[in-house]
């Protein structure tokens, strides 16, 4: 059964899974995640690499960003499978490709994808039509996200009793303040040793000044496609928020210790930028 019409992804997706196979193609190794199956899914056309979104050297910092918050979370998936975490939950999803990379990590969890109707059924197709199809490790889950989310995921078998790893990325910013807190609130109220991994998008003015000008040029862009950024944060004001749901702690994870992580060995200067970083909260 099918979830509803299928329609083209997002294109904050579709550009996100581009950034991804740009990293492995355009930068030297040793790439910090390899991912070119978000190019395969969205199937961009030969010349894909010469739209103004993928300008090799001015998207360096964002890409880094892209791959590194990826890499970050996929890390942290596997840390805590290792520990007996079972549950995988991907909250705005679009092009994620852990399950069809991993699949030897991802066969012993039970995954959760969950997205817009529309994008999901999609994808759902695009799987299929690749080879990859929908494995019974991978729940495909489509929810409104200003909406019952939470009874959408429960319906598609997740247990809110067990331990699991909910990922939030490139998704608080298109909801508002309130719909970012009610989810934390709802995530916070997981079995004890879940964690969350979300990203929050700074304020332009909080961003390096040389990326100002490509955070201004995508807020128009997310306005003119429909999915306008709602809600900025400051890195004090995200912990605030993630604490004040209810989780028992929280820690920012700024773009210095990814470089750390990931660019410390790098000799071509490429490093991740600031505009969107990352909050780990466990419960």
């Amino acid at each position: 059964m099918t979830s509803g019409p299928a329609v083209l992804p997002d294109h904050t997706a579709v550009r996100t899974a581009l950034w991804r196979a740009l990293h492995a193609q355009a930068d030297p190794p040793p790439h910090v995640i390899e991912d070119e199956v978000g190019l395969r899914l969205a199937a961009p056309g030969d010349d894909w690499r010469a739209r103004p979104d993928m300008d090799e050297r001015g998207t360096r910092p964002v890409r880094a960003s892209v791959a590194a918050r990826a890499r970050f979370v996929e890390d942290l998936v596997v840390e805590r499978a290792a520990r007996g975490v079972d549950q995988y939950v991907v909250l705005g999803a679009g092009l994620d490709t852990f399950a069809q990379r991993r699949p030897e990590v991802a066969a012993g969890l039970r995954v959760f994808e969950a997205d817009r109707p529309g994008p999901q059924e999609w994808k759902r197709r695009r799987l299929a039509d690749l080879g990859y199809g929908i494995p019974d490790w991978l729940r495909l889950v489509p929810v409104d996200f200003e909406g019952d989310w939470w009874g959408r995921l429960l319906a598609a078998g997740f247990d809110p009793g067990r331990p699991a790893v909910v990922a939030c990325t490139g998704v608080t910013m298109y909801l508002t303040r309130d719909a970012v807190a009610a989810s934390f609130r709802q995530i916070a109220t997981l079995a004890p040793g879940s964690v969350l991994a979300t990203t929050f998008l700074r304020p332009a003015e909080d961003v390096e000044p040389e990326l100002r000008p490509f955070q201004q040029a995508s807020e128009r862009g997310a306005r003119a496609s429909g999915t306008p950024f709602l809600s900025y944060f400051t890195p004090p004001r995200m912990l605030a928020l993630v604490r004040e749901s209810g989780f028992r702690d929280a820690r920012h994870i700024p773009a210095e210790e990814l470089t750390r992580r990931y660019f410390a060995t790098r000799t071509d200067g490429l490093r991740p930028s600031r505009a969107e970083e990352l909050v780990v909260a466990t419960t």
